[in-house]
């Protein structure tokens, strides 16, 4: 279970956001929602760890996350919202260098797996500069179906970018993944459609 308890944060001399707190059990969704220039992302990030929040603490399995790095890491998937790909890699090569710096080597026929399921057959040798945004974005979000997925996945503004075809597909992995037990933040826009059943959470800055 994921804790977060009075979590603030300020950016340069603003205030973003103040006491805010919450839990993820397995099995359920948080979306956060609110305008532009809320704190949705610096939010995400102090979730993951790679920010220090101005106040609070957050908590992995009732520790905190700062004293379980390492077992914290290999639970979490995290896809920010900017697609930042190496040009002269494959799409291929791209999903294996970025599981690689997660700490989590992949096979080059799991990576052409993932990219399959996530759309891209036929394209997963091309260089990233030669795919369009929504299939840069559909690199990113492949890790989602990769084999051992960690349980905790933290995704900001995944669909962005995506056609209907994307954004079907990914809300099937989502499904997936909380049915299997996982746990999912995320940011988004639009309405989610998920599985029946599915319990989410909402949290509004």
């Amino acid at each position: 279970m994921l804790e977060f308890s009075q979590l603030g944060c300020v950016r340069g001399q603003r205030l973003l956001f103040r006491q805010i707190s919450g839990q993820l059990p397995a099995g359920q969704l948080l979306r956060l929602t609110g305008a532009n220039g809320a704190g949705k992302t610096s939010l995400l990030r102090i979730l993951c760890g790679l920010l220090p929040p101005t106040a609070g603490e957050v908590r992995w399995q009732q520790q905190k996350i700062s004293a379980v790095r390492e077992e914290y890491a290999s639970a979490l998937l995290y896809i920010g919202h900017a697609v930042s790909l190496k040009d002269d890699l494959s799409a291929s090569e791209n999903l294996q260098t970025a599981e690689t710096l997660a700490g989590r080597s992949i096979s080059a026929e799991q990576a052409l797996a993932a990219l399959a399921a996530a759309g891209l057959k036929g394209r997963s040798h091309l260089p990233a500069r030669q795919l369009s945004q929504g299939q840069k974005k559909r690199v990113h979000l492949a890790r989602l179906a990769l084999p051992a997925a960690p349980p905790l996945w933290i995704l900001d503004e995944p669909f962005n970018a995506l056609d209907v075809d994307g954004c079907d597909w990914l809300s099937a992995q989502l499904s997936a993944h909380l049915n299997k037990g996982g746990s999912v933040i995320l940011t988004s826009h639009q309405a989610l459609i998920l599985d029946a059943g599915i319990r989410q959470q909402e949290l509004a800055l």
